[in-house]
């Protein structure tokens, strides 16, 4: 589908849809892995484009823990090594360590206690840009949330299955509304091997550590691909803050008041935004603050998440906040699909876990998934701008209904 067949009846303006453009095509231009000068100079990009319109943006520092594949890789190799090898004696041990990897794993990507990285990495550096909008007494708060750094690709994210199965299922496909467990197989198979080595089965114990092996070569992988352009990912978040604030400088609202954030490193399972929630968390009372989480929306449909999980699937905090938002976009022409849960995750889910009523937009192709997500295709060009647009008025509709609701 393509930009002139966004099935949206709110209708973007032209100058609006160039801006888009015009800053989506300049940060894209930059290489911007996780802590690397493009993403700090990304950084420096926003923070004068959110000031040249009218905000007091600025940049902050911040931390993340850097190499997520290779941190999961090692843990993994514990299991591989203990199903190959297969020792007569120490089964025992080697199946609690087994475990023991599963279960660091599954805490990692689940944003946990982040066991595994804090053991096996230092923390790296990365910037966070935040700019307000509103009266700082305002009686509501609401953080629009994107990130401006970008993930690598890997051939864990082709996604050439999922769009035969598409094209073979429509129907299928449409019904589903939680995406598939991609991260099930690494935390699980060490599990498989434990099992193996405690009941004496081979078959157990090598099929463990064959999946264990083949979720070792996809991280490796990753660790190997380069940097995408990220456009959608998320460039689309970002192009949404800027248009927001240019905007809300032209028809202010009085009631609300409007924090911008662009968080660092979230391509590394996140990371900037827990630094912004440490400095900043005590201003932000969960009563009268709300979240937008604005995350991949250049693909054809928008769609509003109704929780995620890597590991265990949870809900967003406040639903009444996601029923508000679909009301808006109904009430505005904004199409938003609703009742889709996701298996990765986002810098919402941290936020979430903070009490703070979230709502996380995304966007996603027919088949299900975000367009060109994790791609070397993730460029300016297969943006469906209507949607980024799109997004950025059902932004500023949510906050015109939060000031008016607090009247």
């Amino acid at each position: 589908m393509n930009a002139a067949q966004t099935p949206h009846a709110y209708e973007a303006g032209q100058a609006e849809l160039a801006l888009m453009r015009e800053l989506i095509e300049q940060h894209a231009a930059l290489d911007r892995p996780a802590g690397g000068t493009g993403e700090f100079r990304s950084a420096q990009l926003l923070r004068d484009r959110l000031a040249d319109a009218g905000t007091n943006a600025r940049i902050e520092a911040a931390s993340f823990y850097q190499g997520w594949p290779s941190a999961l890789a090692i843990a993994l190799s514990v299991p591989i090594a203990a199903g190959f090898v297969g020792p007569t004696r120490g089964r025992k041990v080697l199946a609690l360590a087994s475990v023991a990897a599963g279960a660091m794993v599954a805490d990692d990507i689940d944003n946990r206690t982040r066991i595994l990285r804090r053991l096996l990495r230092r923390q790296r550096p990365t910037t966070n840009v935040i700019a307000e909008v509103g009266p700082a007494d305002a009686p509501v708060t609401l953080v629009v949330l994107a990130h401006h750094d970008a993930g690598r690709t890997g051939a864990m994210f082709d996604q050439t299955l999922q769009k035969k199965l598409w094209q073979r299922f429509p129907e299928r496909v449409e019904s589903m509304d939680t995406s598939l467990p991609y991260w099930w197989p690494a935390f699980l198979a060490p599990v498989v091997v434990a099992a193996g080595l405690l009941t004496g089965s081979r078959k157990l114990r090598r099929s463990g550590a064959v999946v264990s092996s083949l979720a070792f070569g996809l991280l490796v992988d990753i660790m190997r691909s380069p940097t995408v352009p990220g456009a959608n990912d998320n460039l689309s978040g970002v192009a949404v803050l800027v248009a927001l604030a240019e905007r809300l400088r032209e028809r202010p609202i009085d009631d609300v008041r409007v924090i911008l954030v662009s968080a660092g490193a979230e391509e590394e399972l996140q990371g900037g935004v827990y630094d912004y929630l440490r400095d900043h968390g005590a201003e932000l009372d969960p009563t009268s603050t709300y979240c937008l989480a604005v995350d991949t929306v250049g693909s054809p449909q928008l769609v509003m998440l109704e929780g995620e999980g890597t590991v265990a699937m949870e809900d967003y905090a406040d639903p009444s906040f996601r029923d508000l938002v679909a009301d808006v976009a109904a009430e505005h022409g904004v199409s938003l699909d609703r009742g889709l849960r996701s298996r990765f995750s986002t810098d919402g889910v941290v936020f979430s876990r903070a009490n703070i009523p979230t709502v996380c937009l995304v966007s996603l192709e027919p088949w299900k998934a975000p367009a060109n997500y994790h791609l070397m295709t993730d460029t300016p060009e297969n943006l469906t701008y209507e949607t980024i647009a799109a997004t950025t008025e059902l932004c500023e509709r949510v906050a015109q209904r939060l000031a008016a609701d607090r009247v």
